[in-house]
């Protein structure tokens, strides 16, 4: 109970600290962005460094993370022709699953400050980082449950953060852009979105519903052959 109330807290506060640094990238009016985005990056690494206080990490740990988060931010970039298509979400999902909530938080956000590097940083980034760092998370605590070991429940669960990615940049735009706010600018900026949320929506469902069983597999082997975040 203590190591869950533990990670929780650690949680809590990376959450907190990149909810802050968001704040300031709007008051700021996106100034200093790529400066908040480091400072978001480190906070996701407090949940991984607070689980292992007492383990000592070893250095193929974090190449197999890194190469993770290299793989889901690379594939980002040919299919950015193709409006919302997201394989990077189906990486950050099935990394959670099978490394945990932390390695899926850390992923995830570096996905997307590393995949900007290609496609162009801005005020969105950081907020990004957020989005998929979150993904990430709450992947991590489907691992080693039932649920997990069914891709079309998976699928459904990746349909569902297509949605909730879109809104969580939705409140961004409305945060940073639309003044004054009001529920009818709200609706307006959500349904204006929709396409492109339907479109990373079903993007999810295919990748999981094609690569997850057999991309979860190969995860796992490594975790489990090189005695990866036991």
């Amino acid at each position: 109970m203590k190591t869950k109330n533990t990670r929780g807290l650690s949680f809590l506060i990376a959450v907190i600290i990149i909810l802050v640094f968001l704040g300031f990238i709007v008051v700021l009016n996106g100034q200093h962005y790529l400066l908040f985005s480091f400072i978001c990056l480190l906070a996701s690494c407090i949940p991984f460094y607070w689980r292992f206080e007492n383990y000592d990490i070893q250095a193929r740990e974090i190449v197999f993370l890194a190469v993770l988060a290299t793989i889901a931010s690379i594939s980002r970039v040919p299919f950015s022709i193709i409006p919302s298509v997201q394989p990077t979400s189906f990486v950050i999902i099935t990394t959670g699953v099978v490394m945990g909530p932390e390695a899926g938080f850390i992923v995830g956000s570096t996905s997307a400050l590393v995949s900007n590097m290609f496609l162009g940083q801005g005020p969105w980034t950081p907020w990004q980082m957020f989005a998929w760092g979150m993904m990430g998370m709450v992947a991590g605590l489907l691992k080693d449950t039932r649920i997990s070991e069914n891709r079309y429940i998976m699928s459904g669960f990746g349909f569902a953060w297509g949605f909730i990615f879109g809104w969580i940049m939705d409140l961004w735009y409305l945060i940073a852009y639309i003044h004054p706010l009001s529920l009818g600018s709200f609706f307006i900026t959500i349904l204006g979105t929709v396409y492109f949320d339907l479109m990373h929506a079903l993007s999810n469902v295919f990748f999981i519903l094609l690569f997850y069983n057999s991309w979860r597999k190969i995860t796992r082997r490594f975790k489990v052959k090189y005695g990866l975040l036991k």
